[in-house]
């Protein structure tokens, strides 16, 4: 069954992605990471800034199927999500919660500090224990 865990209380998704990334990486995990097209945008150049010993290779899942899977990382909107091939980790870094997560060995919900997000984020976590999940809960209470 996958692995659901939430990251609440994280003041910079895209920063707290990067670090995340780096250390699945450097387990040799495959990830797929959904989010709005404007929260992928800003993920790729904070990932294209990177000094070269830090980079994550990345691609969009929208990139020729022989660079995806090469990829140990691929970034996809919601429409294109479900048509992504199963990778060990999924991250949500959105809003909306993921269409076929039960595909990934584990799923991280990236939480920010906002009340917003917040409040959608326990929406997300109803709906994982309706499917019969037990999600575990990290606050992270990170600082800027």
């Amino acid at each position: 069954m996958t692995r659901v865990a939430f990251h609440f209380g994280v003041p910079d998704k895209v920063a707290y992605a990067v670090r995340l990334l780096r250390k699945a990486v450097g387990t040799g995990a495959r990830v797929l990471v959904v989010a709005d097209a404007e929260q992928l945008a800003r993920l790729d150049a904070a990932l294209w800034g990177s000094a070269a010993t830090d980079f994550a290779v990345h691609c969009y899942a929208s990139a020729s199927p022989q660079s995806v899977a090469l990829s140990p990382v691929v970034m996809s909107h919601y429409e294109g999500e479900a048509a992504c091939p199963a990778l060990d980790v999924l991250v949500n870094l959105g809003d909306s919660m993921p269409s076929a997560f039960e595909r990934h060995a584990r799923v991280i919900e990236v939480v920010s500090t906002q009340e917003e997000d917040r409040l959608l984020a326990r929406q997300r976590w109803k709906h994982y224990v309706a499917k019969g999940y037990a999600p575990d809960h990290q606050n992270l209470n990170l600082r800027h």
